[in-house]
């Protein structure tokens, strides 16, 4: 309406106001949603009628078969945390890579992976991680700033690795496939993983005072029956995944039904190890319950606020802006990266999933599709393996990213914020060369598309 083009951006501004306030993301959300249906219906931008929308819209949310896989993946990995297999899983891989300088930082890599692979969330990983490796690292006279790094970087891995939460909700909010999601950010994840390996490596061999290897007496005091235990501890969790994700690449099954599978498998694992009590299992079904609620509550409050923003012509206003910035493709990738990449210092990435990528959606079909030579959806694809790598680095980056007050919290007092601080700063450079690498070839998510 004539006069009136201001609203929508004044509502993306308000909202995230309420947000960077301190206020809950959700409320947020929902509170600038009815404020500013209340002006819009008051002005005569829209009226009533186009709120009658908003309860077809939830329903659907609440019938979207795909977003069943969510509460799956969440209780495997957490499943697998709270009984102590990942706990056995470090300690395993840790003795078998301990006789050589840097192996426990391999390690902590290799462990990383498959809790990303399981868990596929950031908080998660890095709190396990640091609670499990981190005094073993430091009791062995790993450096500090060595151990911060590993620690948070390969936690991060949950963003991308799948098969992981995050690329779930980001598919659904992208409106692709999950399973060719999950195939587009295979190769990308393990790529970032074998880089801090490499770089772990590479430390350990410039200067072994940071990576020492494990003393004689720990190596030998556990040495018998070493392979036994590699074979008990390590296969079960990897043949876990591997028919997790097996299933979907394949087309057996369809992610939720792989989720499902995952999530018996794991109480199935748990109850061979003898780890299947009341304790692990209460803990399991309550994180589960409330990181659930949380998705569902933001993406019922992110509906509402789209709606509404909508309505105000804001899809428009966004697209425009977005399609006509100087540059054209590069400009947009420019701006979407930075965008992204500073929202993540400050709110979480389902948040981020819920309130950007929408808006994002039709620019980036229409600017990456000709770049790519690729069909919309597959262009999709790539961009949503793209702002997962970027909220990785985001997620480490001083001052505020998520990762380092995650390690921080269970870090021991002995460990200084500054030298977490120092211990990301290779592995942030190290995930800027994974996103260049992933900007200037495109087939390493595209390869199988």
């Amino acid at each position: 309406m004539p006069g009136l083009e201001w609203l929508a951006p004044l509502m993306f501004a308000v909202a995230l106001l309420l947000i960077f306030s301190g206020y809950p993301v959700a409320f947020s959300l929902g509170g600038a949603s009815l404020i500013f249906a209340v002006i819009g219906i008051s002005t005569g931008y829209f009226d009533w009628h186009l709120m009658l929308a908003l309860p077809d819209r939830l329903f659907g949310i609440m019938s979207n078969y795909t977003l069943l896989a969510v509460p799956f993946f969440i209780f495997m990995g957490t499943m697998l945390e709270k009984s102590n297999l990942a706990r056995d899983l470090l300690h395993t891989t840790g003795l078998l890579f301990g006789p050589v300088r840097g192996g426990l930082a391999i390690a902590v890599i290799l462990v990383g992976v498959l809790l990303a692979a399981a868990t596929g969330i950031v908080g998660a990983s890095v709190v396990a991680m640091g609670m499990i490796s981190l005094p073993i690292m430091l009791n062995n006279n790993y450096s500090k700033e060595l151990s911060a790094g590993v620690i948070t970087a390969t936690g991060t891995l949950g963003q991308i690795i799948p098969p992981s939460v995050v690329l779930v909700v980001l598919a659904d909010q992208l409106g692709v496939s999950v399973g060719d999601l999950f195939i587009g950010a295979l190769v990308p994840g393990v790529l970032l993983a074998l880089l801090y390996g490499l770089y772990a490596t590479g430390v350990a061999v410039l200067k072994p005072s940071a990576a020492p290897a494990l003393p004689p007496e720990v190596r030998n005091a556990e040495r018998e029956g070493l392979l036994r235990k590699v074979f008990l501890v390590m296969l079960p969790p990897l043949l876990l995944i591997f028919v997790v994700l097996g299933s979907i690449f394949a087309g057996i099954a369809t992610p939720t039904e792989s989720g499902a599978l995952g999530a018996v498998g794991a109480i199935g694992l748990a109850a061979l190890n003898g780890r299947l009590d009341k304790k692990a299992l209460r803990g399991t079904v309550e994180e589960t319950v409330k990181l659930t609620a949380m998705v569902m509550m933001l993406l019922i409050a992110s509906t509402a606020f789209a709606l509404v923003f909508r309505g105000l012509d804001g899809g428009i206003w966004i697209e425009d802006l977005l399609i006509n910035i100087p540059g054209g493709v590069i400009g947009f990738l420019i701006v979407a990266n930075l965008a992204i990449f500073i929202l993540g210092f400050f709110i979480d990435f389902f948040e981020i999933a819920f309130i950007i990528i929408p808006l994002m959606v039709a620019p980036a079909a229409e600017l990456l599709s000709p770049m790519l030579g690729v069909p919309a959806s597959i262009a999709l694809i790539w961009f949503g393996v793209m702002v997962g790598m970027n909220l990785q680095t985001s997620f480490l980056t001083p001052p505020f990213g998520f990762a380092l007050f995650y390690l921080r919290g269970v870090a021991p007092p002995s460990m200084q914020t500054a030298s977490i601080y120092r211990g990301v700063i290779p592995f942030i450079g190290i995930q800027v060369i994974g996103l260049i690498l992933l900007i200037f070839f495109p087939d390493l998510v595209l390869w199988a598309l």
